[in-house]
């Protein structure tokens, strides 16, 4: 293996990982923001090249190889991974933070592995720390969504292991690069991406088991999943028309769901699914402008969705209440959880001077651009429902609504300044673009800040409001859950298994009677045939013991000859 003094920066946050549950105090809270410090640093002192290398089973293995994209993803990973540990420093759980860090370090993995096997590897180390941080919420609601989110992931795997090993066995090489669809091998690639993607029919999966996390848990899955999949996408399947159709789906799919939501935090659970939709249209429409929008957008996407799941994470820290219908006039006690909040609500609406604005709007400039007038007009659509269910309905609900008496203090030090952080971050990302610009895997040629684009994305957020507190009146939550294609494997599953288990029942319960009589008979058989002059015990003439042992003899000698 070649390495030379390169050290993996992900396996910096995973053997950190290691080190935490040993560490203690003011050592520990040290350690949760050194240990992304030095990965960052070790990220931005690699080369852009293949920095290690190694032959496995005949094929090239390339755990770290560097490029603009897998660098890009890998920055906003580490950045994320220390805003979360500082928000979570005082997470009473010994577990969730040593596995936040492996989860994140296995991401970081994923964006700089440079074949199919080191990038398989990393994923279902993925699969495991996140399962993890679910876990450390302790509760059994988020045990039991923990069970339904790994066997979704263990099936996602093992199609990505499946669609790996036939393009393997095709004669393909282990290069993570650009793959068309034109193989069996590929699409099952392509869907076991996808599936971690959030898309459609398996999107459930999120908004069922983010939101039971802890406080501080969703913020650290809001990040790493759905993107470390829309990196593989950019990376795999760029320009592949069938994922502009998935991304308009989960678009408005995330819309819906989040409009008839009550639960804060299943709201921008959907708002995730809503948010990834866009990226992967921007994959699917293909273009240099489209890529980088995609790219831009993940990593702007994954400073404010951390931002709106900490100010949610803060109103739960803080009265225990997650439902809509609960809360409300909380700006009066939490002004600061209300302003970070806002933040993140106006940069996931891309509102002009906020990091939704310069990023989003790359990918909606591709399809007209592209000439895409369906498309475009469709990303206008769901622009529009972004600002109804997480723009507006998401602030508005928790902190300005009629007034629920709450009176809970703003959070604690440690949760405040990530929050302030990020929302910096949202800000100076919107006001100054070009640091991002500069990170995107292709060279920018757009100008985000034209009268044109801030009047019309303007008025598109003015109406869009408008339309909500017109409709207010039929948007008022009331304390219910709204039903999802988990239905299927949370419902009618569990029925259809009770009905089996029993018909089952039953059968075996008339099976067993039938054996005990077939017993009965047999026991009386054998107990009459051992009876005096009963056929196992009557003597037999030597005569008839010959003629038996000749037919014996004949018989197995046709069987020997027959075959």
């Amino acid at each position: 293996m070649s390495s030379g003094i390169a050290f993996h920066p992900g396996l910096v946050l995973i053997l950190g990982a290691l080190a935490l549950p040993f560490l203690r105090g003011i050592a520990r809270n040290v350690a949760v923001m050194l240990f992304p410090l030095a990965a960052m640093l070790l990220l931005w002192q690699l080369p852009e090249s293949v920095v290690w290398q190694c032959q496995w089973l005949g094929y090239a293995i390339q755990p770290l190889a560097v490029d603009r994209l897998s660098r890009l993803f890998a920055t906003i990973f580490i950045l994320m991974a220390f805003g979360g540990g500082v928000y979570a420093l005082g997470q009473p759980s010994r577990m969730e933070l040593p596995a936040a860090f492996a989860y994140a370090g296995s991401a970081i993995g994923v964006t700089l592995a440079g074949d199919l096997i080191t990038v398989f590897v990393f994923w279902e180390m993925m699969a495991v720390g996140s399962t993890l941080v679910i876990w450390s919420a302790g509760t059994k609601p988020a045990y039991a969504a923990s069970l339904r989110y790994v066997m979704i992931h263990l099936l996602g795997g093992m199609i990505l292991f499946a669609g790996i090993a036939g393009h393997l066995a095709g004669g393909g090489d282990a290069a993570f690069g650009r793959m068309a669809t034109d193989s069996v091998s590929h699409w099952l690639i392509l869907i076991g991406f996808l599936i971690n993607a959030g898309a459609p029919p398996l999107s459930a999966w999120l908004p069922d088991a983010y939101p039971e996390a802890s406080w501080s848990g969703t913020v650290f899955l809001s990040a790493f999943t759905t993107k470390a999949a829309v990196y593989v996408l950019l990376r795999g399947f760029p320009g592949t028309e069938v994922l502009i159709w998935v991304g308009l789906f989960m678009a408005f799919y995330g819309i819906v769901y989040a409009l008839l939501e009550n639960d804060v935090r299943r709201i921008l659970a959907y708002s995730i699914v809503n948010q990834v939709g866009f990226m992967v249209a921007g994959i699917g429409i293909g273009t240099e402008m489209a890529l980088n929008g995609a790219a831009a957008h993940a990593f702007a996407h994954i400073i404010y969705k951390a931002l709106l799941l900490m100010s949610a994470g803060a109103v739960l820290h803080a009265t225990g209440r997650r439902k809509c219908s609960e809360l409300g006039g909380l700006f009066h006690s939490m002004p600061l959880t209300t302003i970070c909040g806002s933040i993140g609500a106006l940069a996931i609406s891309a509102f002009p001077l906020t990091s939704g604005f310069v990023s989003k709007s790359m990918i909606t400039q591709a399809a007209s651009v592209g000439h895409m007038l369906t498309v475009w007009l469709l990303l206008g659509a769901a622009s529009a429902g972004v600002f109804l269910h997480a723009g507006i309905k998401f602030p508005w609900f928790v902190f300005f609504q009629k007034d629920s008496g709450l009176r809970p203090a703003d959070p604690p030090s440690s949760m405040r300044w990530a929050m302030i952080l990020f929302s910096f971050l949202c800000i100076a990302l919107g006001v100054w673009p070009e640091p991002l610009y500069r990170m995107l895997p292709y060279p920018v040629q757009y100008e985000a800040y034209t009268a044109a684009h801030v009047l019309s994305q303007i008025q598109l957020l003015l109406f869009s409001g408008l339309a909500l507190f017109i409709m207010l009146r039929w948007l008022q939550r009331t304390p219910t859950i709204t039903l999802d294609v988990d239905w299927l494997w949370r419902v009618l599953l569990p029925a259809l298994a009770r009905r089996i288990g029993a018909a089952l029942a039953v059968l075996q319960k008339h099976l067993v009677g039938m054996g005990g009589g077939v017993a009965k008979s047999v026991t009386a058989s054998v107990t009459c045939g051992r009876a005096q002059q009963g056929m196992l015990v009557r003597t037999w003439s030597t005569r008839g013991m010959a003629m038996w042992v000749m037919v014996m003899l004949a018989a197995y000698l046709v069987i020997y000859y027959a075959r």
